[in-house]
């Protein structure tokens, strides 16, 4: 196993709002030099401000998953503004509601590129150098459909389903390189996925949850409490793997 060097750059993507940009100041708050990655760049780059002006380190650069040659161009821009990168958060995702039947192939392969093809390609991007220095982490983040399907998320319930199939595949690949591979599972998180989603299909979905059973309480996690989990992962000590965390938000205490 390499020695972990003191310097420890960070790819965050997904960075612009929600977990994304909770982890990338998490990590910057905690010493990590962080890449904020995402399409929406004007959003990233207030989250670096708001990093700067905490005496943290990071840097912005647009990031589209879904182009093979984006993330080429992130990768290699990254490297050159800060360096090796050591940790990398595979946390960009989508979501849409839809009836299985109902959605067409378009739509649900558009979902499925992002959310798991688009981790893939930042696999490849970052994790053949990590490999060859026999050091690194790369943490998926996942959710919790990966184990407790949900209706009308199917494109997203597979992609997280394979998501966590890819990773699990990657640990035992990993095995005695020194590279770690590590999943995180969030139950409901406040973030602005799904503030996009029509009102009444958001309703439907919701009404859905509260009749399987997935809904047993109202409350949501922070976006601060995945990033903290994230945080504790990359910073476990080498010989140290936390292969998989779930954080999941805890009921609010009932009066008696």
């Amino acid at each position: 196993m390499s020695e972990r060097p003191a310097r420890r750059p960070a790819v965050v993507t997904g960075a612009s709002s929600g977990i994304g940009a909770a982890t990338a100041q998490t990590l910057a708050a905690t010493g990590y030099p962080v890449a904020l990655g995402a399409r929406r760049i004007e959003r990233c780059q207030e989250v670096a401000a708001r990093i700067h002006a905490h005496g943290g380190e990071a840097v912005v650069h647009p990031l589209d998953l879904t182009d093979p040659a984006s993330v080429e161009a992130f990768a290699q821009a990254v490297t050159d503004d800060l360096g090796t990168v050591e940790v990398v958060v595979s946390n960009a995702g989508r979501v849409a509601p839809g009836v299985v039947h109902e959605v067409d192939a378009a739509t649900f392969a558009a979902e499925l590129d992002l959310n798991l093809l688009g981790a893939h390609r930042l696999v490849r991007a970052f994790v053949p150098g990590m490999v060859e220095r026999r050091r690194g982490d790369v943490v998926f983040v996942s959710s919790d459909v990966a184990v407790r399907s949900r209706p009308f998320m199917s494109a997203y319930t597979a992609a997280k389903w394979g998501l966590e199939g890819m990773a699990h595949a990657m640990q035992m690949e990993l095995e005695g390189t020194g590279v770690r591979a590590s999943i995180v599972r969030p139950g409901p998180t406040s973030s602005e996925m799904g503030s996009d989603w029509d009102a009444v299909e958001g309703g439907r979905t919701i009404e859905a949850w509260v009749r399987f059973g997935q809904a047993r309480h109202s409350s949501f996690l922070p976006p601060e409490a995945v990033a903290g989990a994230i945080a504790a992962i990359v910073n476990a000590p080498p010989g140290t793997h936390l292969n998989l965390v779930e954080v999941t938000p805890e009921a609010p205490v009932e009066d008696r």
